[in-house]
Formats: C-alpha cells, structure tokens, sequence
C-alpha cells in the first residue's frame, strides 16, 4: 500500500500546532492541517508491511493493538497516495460510522502499532483519517443516504454518545425506525460534554447529527429515561431498547476534609464549561470558574490533562497534576515491544500548555492526597499530600502503591479537580430496566453478547464495558446493532468490521 518506498524517502510531517501561549486564548481546535498534497505524501509512507497491525485491534498483554474497529487502514492510505478520495472515504465507512470524531480525539491505536513505526517514525494515520472525512464533507460524499425502505421495526436507544450513535446509524441504514433518547439539551454524550472544544469543536458533532435526522433518525433531548420517562413506556412501545448511558459515575477520593467548599468531580467540571460556552461564550457565568484560582487535578488520563487545559484557559494562577502512579518511561522499556500498546510518557496538550504558562510540568508523580485542608468558613485552602511506593501485599500478593511514611507535604490551593475515573452506570437506568449489574457496576451481559438479563433489551458502549475509548464504543454500537437486527430479522446483512 502507499508508495513502495515511500517511508525510505519521505519522513513523518504532522499537521501543524498553534503555540501553546496563543491557542490558551480561545476554546477552538488549534491544529492546521496539512495540504492535500502534503497529505498524499504521508499516505505515501505507508509500507505494504505483510501483517498490518494497525488494523488488527486485537489484545496482547492487556492492552489492545492496532484499530478495535479493525479500519483498513493500508487500503485508505493507498486511495489517499492514489488521489482517490472517494473511495477512500467509502472504504473508511465501511468500518467506522464517524471518522470525523475519531480523526481528532481517538489516541491512535493504529499508529501506535504501525510497522513502520516500529523502525522511525510511524504513518500518520489519524492525521489522513481526517483528511479524507474532510474532504469527503467539502465534496458532498458525506450528505445524508436515507434508506428507501422502511421494515416497521421500531428500536429505543438510552443514551447519544458514540455507542448509541453508531447503533441508530447502522439501524437505521437498514431500514428500522430508531429513537435515541437524550437526557442533556444537545446530542453527543461525553462527546458533545466530556471532550473540551479544543479537542472537538461542537459543530463537528452537530455536523453529523443533522446527517443523521435527514437519514431518519429520531432524537429526543431532556429526557430523563428512568426518571422522566418510564422504562415500561419505551418496552411498551419498542421492539428492543439498546442501553448505550456511559459510565458516569465519579470514582471519588475518600480523605479528611472531603467536604471542604471548592472540590469539583472533573467531569462537572469540563460539562459546565462546554454548556456556557455553546449557550452564551462564557458570558453567563454559568460555569465553575478557575480564573484566579490555584488548582490542584487529581488523576492522570485524558480527563485530567483536558481539566489542565481548560484550567488554564479560565485563567488559573497555577495548575498542578497529582498522579499515583510512577512516570513511565520515554522510551519503549524492554519488556514492552512493539507492537504492545506503547506504555510511554506522553506528555498531551494540557501539559504543554502548562509548561509553556508556568514554566514546569504541572504533574506530580507517586502522590495522593491524604487530607484537604479547610479555613474557618470551610472553602478549600490546601491539600496534604503523601508520596507512594510500590509494594507487595502480603496477604494477596499483589504489588500495590503504599504510603511513603513520613513524606507528607502541604500544597495550597483552593480548587480541587477529581479526575480519578469512573466506577461504572448510573444505577437508576439499570433499576427502572431491571437489568442487573456486574461487580464491575457495569451492566451485565450473556457472554459474547449484548442481551443483557430482561428481554429485548440490550447494552452497549461504556455502559457495558465501563470507562472506555470512543473507537471501543463505536464498535460496541455496531456490535449490538447487528445483534438487534439478527433478533428482529432473523439475520443482519450489518458489517460490524
């Protein structure tokens, strides 16, 4: 695939970013991408390697390698170098209903188990994914495709992030009637909420979603499904409801002081800023500000770095990252080869920006708070830290991080950001469907399926799988739509990869 030489002559150019000092004076995506031309070189690079890992998406070690959605990444990057842009973009849908959201925030799996980045520098995948998406939408071979026939089959899906959209799209491409059930104002779930603007500017989503309602797709936002709406109704009114709610419960940090005024969860946090910014620019103040304030993130991840990120942009004095874990190496360790899941330091936007504002890495490694210190009106005015170690636990062990004695340390601030993970679903969705739980406080399901333990419902994404990627939770919806489909039919003529 590319050109037979191409990764010999030519070597990786990635899209060009804003400084990180000027790109902190907005909320929108800060990366230019390359020329068309620039971007058919890059395609270029990529090798004819005999086994292509960077569409294998399977498990080693724990960690997947290469696209969970199995994207035939070598045949999209040969049209690219061809110039064949259209059938780029129809062999880039075959297996992925939204590239234009993965081409901007999914960590690419794919380039992290590239051949050629096993020798230099990988292919840049992610980077010609978006090229092709773009150019697809600017040609007009992305416009809406309703089906022509309609199969009187009628399917209920809880829940508008990527799991629940990739399921109405490949139900409703066949011809059922799908609903999807909303309970915030707009359409995207953790996409539209739980990804700042920088990362994923709205309008790409509702870009999308209007594709999505002239193709047929019903959307219903405000409502409350197991509150609002009663779960009876939509079992009443539904072939089959799909649950794709996420997994939005907070893991919280349980220490002295937990009830001190100014301690946020994260995902608050990010949601709140977002709304404000689409409803009024910022102008409502309708937002937990951070402007002024000294912050302190607990949590490492994504989430983490997009509360740095934002952070900053609000106009925090200092912003520091606490993670429990060790720094992990900037170089592949041994006893990770490619093509493992690269267990590196990455050092992500929201870090670069903080070393750019403040002059050092915001992130403190092997820590984690032990007390939050209150003033006399109770409002957050520090933190008690204690740095960890790795251990063996006796009694099961298991290597675990412990308490360092005696390596406690003060740090003032008065804004605190939880961004420690999630424990699973909400549970009132599962109670009012009577669905049951795994010890995982995921939604359980039959093994290899997606039925969960009352009749024609089903579940998909992160409530399923708990806390996950936006390409695990696009396959999951195209898993559990074919699932559906051959329960209502008999059969599904759905490509699930």
């Amino acid at each position: 695939m590319g050109k037979a030489t191409g990764f010999l002559e030519y070597d990786r150019e990635n899209a060009t970013a804003v400084a990180p000092k000027e790109r902190i004076k907005n909320y929108n995506e800060f990366h230019t991408p390359l020329t068309q031309e620039k971007q058919r070189i890059q395609a270029a690079r990529c090798m004819n390697c005999g086994v292509p890992f960077c569409q294998a998406g399977m498990d080693i070690m724990g960690m997947t390698s290469g696209c969970p959605l199995h994207n035939l990444v070598p045949e999209w990057n040969d049209l690219l170098y061809t110039g064949n842009l259209e059938q780029a973009y129809h062999r880039l849908k075959k297996t992925n209903n939204f590239p234009e959201f993965t081409s901007r925030v999914c960590p690419a799996l794919c380039e992290a188990a590239c051949t050629c980045g096993n020798w230099e520098d990988p292919v840049t995948c992610k980077a010609n994914e978006h090229g092709i998406i773009e150019y697809a939408y600017e040609q007009g071979y992305a416009k809406a495709n309703p089906p022509k026939v309609r199969t009187g089959k009628r399917i209920a899906v809880i829940g508008s992030g990527p799991a629940g959209l990739a399921a109405a799209d490949q139900l409703n491409k066949r011809g059922h009637s799908v609903t999807v059930y909303e309970r915030e104002d707009r359409i995207g779930g953790l996409l539209m909420y739980g990804i700042p603007n920088m990362k994923l500017e709205k309008w790409v989503i509702d870009r999308k979603v209007d594709i999505m309602k002239e193709e047929g797709v019903e959307f219903i936002t405000g409502a409350n499904v197991g509150k609002d709406i009663k779960a009876a109704k939509l079992l009443k009114e539904y072939d089959r409801v799909i649950l794709a709610c996420g997994a939005k419960n907070p893991r919280d940090i349980k220490a002295t002081g937990r009830d001190a005024k100014g301690i946020y969860f994260a995902v608050d946090f990010l949601k709140a800023t977002t709304k404000s910014l689409l409803d009024s620019e910022l102008k409502d103040g309708k937002y937990i500000s951070a402007k002024g304030k000294k912050v302190v993130i607990i949590g490492g991840g994504d989430t983490g770095n997009d509360c740095v990120g934002t952070a900053i942009r609000h106009g925090a004095v200092s912003v520091t990252q606490l993670e429990m874990m060790p720094k992990a190496p900037d170089q592949r360790a041994e006893n990770n080869p490619w093509p493992e899941w690269p267990k590196v330091c990455k050092t992500d936007y929201g870090q670069e920006e903080a070393i750019a504002q403040f002059g050092h890495d915001p992130r403190i490694y092997q820590t984690t708070v032990k007390e939050f210190l209150k003033d006399k009106n109770g409002n957050l005015s520090g933190l008690v830290t204690v740095q960890l170690e790795s251990k063996k636990d006796e009694k099961t062990g298991r290597m675990q991080m412990a308490e360092v004695a005696g390596s406690e340390k003060r740090i003032d601030c008065d804004m605190v950001l939880i961004a420690a993970g999630f424990l699973g679903t909400e549970d009132y969705v599962a109670k009012a469907f009577g669905v049951k739980l795994n010890e995982r406080t995921n939604v359980a399901t039959s093994a290899g399926s997606y039925k969960t333990n009352v009749e024609n419902v089903y579940a998909a994404g992160d409530t399923r799988r708990g806390q996950s990627l936006v390409v695990w939770a696009i396959r999951e919806g195209r898993e559990v739509a074919r699932e559906v489909e051959e329960s209502l039919m008999g059969y599904s003529l759905l490509v699930t990869q």
